[in-house]
Formats: C-alpha cells, structure tokens, sequence
C-alpha cells in the first residue's frame, strides 16, 4: 500500500494518489492488466457494485476487454446431426 516518494497519478481519474488524501478513503490497487496504480474507486465493479472484481482490473481496462468483446464476430457451433 505504500508508494514510493515520487507522485504517481491514476491512470482512470488523473487524479494524484498521495497517502494523505486515499489512504482513509479505500487507498489504491494496482491493476492486473496495465500494471498502473488506480484508486480503489476506480476498479471495475464486480457482481454487487460495492465489490471490485477479481483480478483487480481498472475502469479503462475493462471497457477495453468490453469493446473487444463486442466487436469480435461470434464463431459458428457446429449442431449435431442425429443418426
């Protein structure tokens, strides 16, 4: 939880990540996919919208897996044949 001396910035609000500021109010994560430091707040909701999701992804992460999701065509399933 804690970070080094130098600022860092989330990647998801752009907003500073400083210890006085989000260490009582939730505090950051890093996100499994872009390797960033986001706040808390700024994790993909899970099932219930207090929960985060696991992995931890970020907001931006997560609308990109969604969109890439979505504009992938479907593959076909092939239907068995009955003798």
């Amino acid at each position: 939880m804690l970070l080094g001396i130098e600022p860092r910035i989330c990647s998801v609000c752009k907003e500073g990540l400083y210890r006085d500021k989000t260490f009582f109010t939730g505090g950051w994560s890093r996100c499994a996919l872009c390797e960033d430091f986001v706040h808390y707040s700024c994790l993909a909701n899970g099932k219930s919208s207090f929960l985060k999701a696991r992995p931890r992804v970020c907001k931006t992460c997560r609308a990109a897996q969604e969109d890439s999701a979505s504009s992938a065509p479907k593959a076909a399933t092939p239907v068995a044949v009955g003798s």
